[in-house]
């Protein structure tokens, strides 16, 4: 479904990614955890095209995308929901998820019934539910965040990447957030996450890698992973 392989990748002449090789499997929930820096996010921006990598490959459902740009790899396929959120402030709700679907809408990806998955959208984000007609803009952070993922689901994606989809919410919240997570998993959504709460990715996610200074220092399912002595002491907080 994903697979990248030896990626290389950064901004102008500094290297953040020295050979970043993983695969997400289709209906599988695959996790990247590591401490700040490690190149994380780096790693979804380059899979994504939002950066053109140095070196390496990324292939989608078998097809080389490496340095295709951000929109040509969501018309194939694939859906990002960045860190930071990044709605569309002065538009609606409603409106922002149909955005997420305009390959859809402009012919680019299968239709489908895109006025049925708003509704399921609307349903599986109850609070867009309430708010479907208010901006986007004025919207909580957390709002916005299951905004910026509902959007991604509206691509009808193969593969949905989540770049740190609970930073910065209220405890509440961010178990909102992984409830949608486990719901899009039973529905065998195809998902890469990058995520601040260790043990709550591995929680929910199949397999794992952890970066550790733009390299894969450890990999393996994701409950060998959560039992594992060293990654328990470097990030999930020893015994907890």
């Amino acid at each position: 479904m994903l697979r990248v392989e030896k990626l290389q990748a950064g901004y102008g002449q500094t290297d953040v990614l020295y050979g970043i090789s993983l695969e997400v499997p289709k209906g599988k929930v695959v996790s990247l955890i590591g401490s700040n820096g490690a190149g994380k996010s780096t790693t979804m921006r380059a899979i994504s095209g939002m950066i053109k990598p140095k070196a390496g490959s990324v292939h989608l459902n078998g097809r080389d995308v490496t340095g295709f740009d951000s929109h040509r790899i969501a018309r194939l396929g694939l859906a990002h929901s960045p860190e930071g959120r990044r709605v569309f402030p002065t538009l609606t709700v409603k409106d922002n998820l149909l955005l997420g679907a305009f390959p859809r809408l402009s012919g680019s990806r299968p239709r489908g019934d895109v006025e049925g998955d708003l509704t399921l959208a609307m349903d599986l984000f109850p609070r867009l539910k309430e708010r479907r007609s208010q901006l986007a803009g004025t919207l909580s952070g957390g709002e916005q965040q299951m905004l910026a993922m509902a959007r991604a689901v509206m691509l009808k994606p193969d593969v949905i990447l989540l770049d740190e989809p609970s930073m910065g919410l209220a405890p509440v919240l961010v178990e909102e957030v992984f409830r949608i997570i486990r719901r899009l998993k039973q529905d065998s959504v195809t998902m890469l996450i990058v995520e601040q709460f260790a043990a709550a990715a591995l929680e929910v996610s199949d397999y794992a890698y952890v970066l550790e200074s733009g390299r894969v220092a450890v990999e393996g399912p994701a409950q060998d992973l959560k039992s594992d002595p060293a990654v328990r002491a470097a990030y999930l907080g020893g015994a907890h």
